[in-house]
């Protein structure tokens, strides 16, 4: 039997025990409770202060109607061909029902599955991200936030970006992380989720300039978004997360299994059947270069309008706002007058003779290097026509009637036949009596050289070094054959105006925008030489009321120069004179004497000031020698007093910028000509009668105007300017040689289309060549150029309007009086009336009654 005392210590310590049980329980739900209330309450608290502190200064939700985020500025040729885009992000803005629904899905499940059941912000991540971050502050981790970002936040993240800057809105710190949430809520609270993913769809940066779904489309298909495949659809969508980790064009394998990995969540969601994923799974990743239009089409010409744009608008619009600028350049003529400038330049470079080659290499193991590392940059490229390449000579005939050259895995030949002209570089050589015998006297074994694959026909570029004999020597058939080439060195500018419509048709700056931007058409300023002498004849006509048919003695004279007592003797081109002449021969033969004395008869500043009148920018020379093209002039500023010459005196702008609108297709500025066929009709009725108030200025009489034009005509057809008679159409002009061949120059026009080229050096290391005249280096240019442009398009003869007050005799060509009916010598000149010659040559078969009489007695 147990201790009765004990049996109370017992029960005692039961109770006792039994107590504070009791009270802990009731003591942890008590606690839990407090801790509830007021966790809850700091909670609150907290996030209430948290909200008004990060939500102070955010930018404002966007209205779906009201979004205009950058967008690309387009530049499109008059016929609205693509020539130009300008950009900060390379976005363009589609509506979301233009969008296809398969490409959303691929997003949603990629991204955010959750999408269209959450609030807008992912808690859990959001908080991952907090504490990955705060953990990172205080050294317990490395790295920044990572994930928690739902559709809804990287659409706030892009607004940010828009709003603060990138380098803001995109910090790795917590209050960014906070404040982007805070503005997602904002987003889902004031917009659909239909609208904010066409926030997102057109905002997202998915790699290699692509901001939004269109533009990724065609940077990387060259499609609209609505064409693409589900492949394409997938491989966009999986882009976000890493645009180059993923990216198509560098990492070909990794974008495929990302693009599995959407594919694989689009068929978990539901969103597409197996057989939809495995057909698009088994899709090649097939991606193309972003096309440059910009350097491809006509750098020249669409740089020239960004500077102008620039200029007047600023940088930032130009950028952003997302313009549609329509210029005045007709594509064909483009491509034509850059055709023309290539052509041209390669010829007049040939003439000048073989610089060498681009490298020689030192040994057989050198060559065998360079040979292994062409076979594995082109692999296994087929040779294409027309296009050039670097080769090497492998071996050269013991005859030197050719060469072997080796392009990468293809082995062809060099006939000499295709590299006659290689002789060396000699400015004062006559070009076709030089040409080379043999290869090696311009190659060598090991030489790294230029050539063009090109067909036998085409193993000359100029009918002057082509040799039947050579020819027949060489298959037509079973050999790659090869033409020799070198880059100019010499350069080029063309300049093409449609006078009527004042539009800037062509331009071209020079050989290779890549290689040198700087636009010699707008830039260099270069002595005209005689193509300046129209200038000087015209200022005659108008204020002297000189004539056509204004004699002029064509002897030796001396101009002293009392300021730097330096005496100019000039002389003709052929180094003759021809005594008395009339004005039509000096300028048809472009005589240098009686255009100096023409110009001392005008006066040095009434010079200066017509110059100027006519539409030439920079200052003239103070001294006779500007009678002969001495003082620079920009080729545009050439074409422009050309184009006045055409309209019979009337000077008006020219445009290279038809019209701009902006995003929302408002005209900011418009050009268009009445006639143009590519401007819509609405432009073409409100510019038309826009121009009606912009006449321009008469600068010159009608009728010296067309005397002049018919003075030019007769450059053409009698004088320096003969080869432009292959056009085949009525055509006026002058040719422009300096000193020592360092510039060449043609300038003419025919009745719809004004075109200067030019030819010359940057920097005059050297003379283009004795015998490289404006009529030998520049007017195949114009010409080749005038073929294209104006191919299927009849142009008039240069008629006098009917209001002129004109009068036409048949004059004397020696004396300048009025010639007897059917002379052999005489020609059909026009005159203002009142200025015609009123004497007349004696007819040889009438008799002079006075002289008969006086012989009679």
């Amino acid at each position: 039997m147990s201790d009765p005392k004990s049996a109370d210590r017992s029960r005692s310590k039961l109770v006792l025990e039994g107590v504070p049980t009791k009270r802990w329980w009731k003591f942890l739900l008590k606690s839990a409770g407090w801790l509830a209330l007021t966790g809850a309450t700091a909670a609150g608290i907290a996030v209430t202060a948290l909200y008004y502190v990060y939500s102070d200064g955010l930018p404002a939700i966007p209205k779906v109607d009201e979004y205009w985020p950058p967008i690309v500025t387009e530049v499109y040729t008059d016929d609205a061909v693509l020539a130009g885009e300008f950009y900060e992000e390379r976005r363009k803005v589609v509506a979301y029902d233009r969008i296809p629904k398969r490409l959303v899905q691929a997003f949603i499940a990629s991204e955010d599955s959750s999408f269209f059941d959450h609030f807008g912000v992912d808690v859990l991540g959001t908080a991952r991200a907090g504490f990955k971050t705060v953990s990172s502050k205080l050294g317990l981790r490395s790295g920044g936030i990572q994930g928690g970002s739902t559709l809804t936040q990287q659409t706030a993240k892009a607004v940010l970006i828009s709003a603060e800057g990138y380098k803001s809105a995109t910090a790795k710190t917590l209050t960014r992380k906070i404040r982007e949430a805070i503005l997602a809520r904002r987003l889902e609270e004031s917009l659909t989720k239909e609208e904010i993913l066409y926030l997102y769809l057109n905002n997202v940066f998915l790699g290699h300039h692509s901001y939004g779904v269109q533009s990724a489309a065609e940077n990387y298909y060259r499609k609209d978004v609505r064409d693409l495949t589900l492949g394409e659809m997938t491989l966009i969508a999986g882009l976000p997360q890493a645009p180059s980790r993923y990216s198509p064009f560098l990492r070909p394998e990794a974008a495929r299994k990302r693009r599995s990995y959407v594919l694989r969540r689009m068929l978990v969601e539901g969103m597409i059947s197996q057989a939809e994923h495995d057909a698009a799974n088994a899709e090649e990743v097939k991606v193309y270069p972003v096309e440059d239009v910009f350097h491809e089409f006509a750098p020249y010409f669409v740089e020239q309008v960004r500077k102008d744009l620039v200029d007047r608008y600023g940088n930032p619009v130009l950028l952003k706002a997302g313009l549609k600028v329509f210029t005045t350049m007709d594509s064909e003529r483009q491509r034509a007058a850059q055709d023309a400038v290539l052509h041209g330049l390669l010829s007049v470079d040939k003439r000048q003779g073989w610089r060498g080659p681009v490298e020689q290499l030192a040994s057989k193991d050198a060559v065998q290097e360079f040979i292994t590392k062409a076979k594995k940059t082109m692999g296994a490229q087929e040779l294409v026509e027309n296009r050039l390449y670097v080769g090497v000579v492998t071996a050269i005939d013991s005859d030197g009637k050719g060469a072997d050259v080796q392009v990468g895995p293809h082995k062809g030949r060099l006939p000499l036949l295709g590299m006659r002209w290689a002789r060396k570089v000699n400015p004062e050589g006559y070009y076709p009596a030089m040409m080379i015998t043999s290869v090696k006297k311009a190659i060598a074994e090991n030489d790294v050289i230029v050539v063009r694959h090109v067909t036998k026909k085409d193993l000359t570029d100029d009918k002057e070094q082509w040799d039947k004999k050579l020819a027949d020597e060489i298959p037509s058939e079973g050999v790659k054959l090869f033409r020799l080439e070198q880059t100019p060195e010499a350069q080029s500018a063309l300049v093409s105006i449609d006078p009527h419509r004042q539009y800037l048709s062509a331009m071209v700056g020079g050989y290779d925008f890549d290689d040198n931007e700087f636009n010699r058409a707008f830039q260099a300023c270069r002595q005209p030489g005689s193509s300046f002498k129209p200038f000087v004849y015209s200022a005659a006509l108008e204020q002297l009321d000189w004539t056509q048919a204004t004699v002029l003695v064509d002897s030796p004279i001396v101009e002293h120069d009392p300021d730097t007592k330096v005496s100019w003797k000039p002389a003709n081109y052929s180094d003759k004179f021809e005594g008395e002449v009339l004005l039509r021969t000096s300028l048809v033969n472009s005589l240098n004497v009686p255009a100096v004395k023409t110009f001392g008869a005008v006066g040095v500043k009434n010079m200066a000031a017509w110059s100027t009148k006519l539409g030439i920018t920079t200052p003239m020379n103070m001294d006779f020698s500007a009678a002969l093209g001495s003082s620079c002039v920009y080729p545009v500023d050439l074409a422009n007093a050309y184009a006045t010459f055409n309209r019979y005196g009337r000077k008006k702008p020219t445009y290279f910028i038809r019209k701009i609108e902006d995003r929302w297709g408002r005209t900011l500025e418009d050009h268009t000509a009445f006639d143009d066929a590519w401007a819509p009709l609405q432009d073409r009725v409100a510019a038309g009668y826009a121009r009606l108030f912009e006449p321009g200025e008469q600068v010159m009489s009608p009728e010296a105007g067309f005397i002049l034009t018919h003075l030019l005509r007769g450059v053409v057809l009698q004088g320096t300017g003969g080869p432009a008679q292959r056009l085949g159409k009525p055509a006026a002009g002058k040719t422009g040689t300096t000193n020592d061949s360092f510039d060449a120059w043609f300038a003419g026009y025919t009745r719809d289309l004004v075109t200067v080229a030019w030819v010359g050096y940057d920097l005059n290391p050297h003379p283009l060549g004795r015998y490289e005249t404006g009529g030998r280096a520049a007017l195949p240019i114009w010409l080749n150029y005038m073929k294209s442009a104006l191919e299927g398009r009849p142009q008039s003869e240069f008629y006098p309007w009917q209001s002129m007050n004109l009068v036409r005799l048949h004059i004397d060509k020696k004396t300048g009086k009025i010639a007897p009916a059917g002379s052999k010598d005489s020609e059909l000149m026009f005159f203002k009336k009142g200025t015609e010659p009123k004497d007349a040559v004696p007819d040889k078969n009438t008799v002079d009654v006075d002289q008969f009489m006086m012989g009679a007695q």
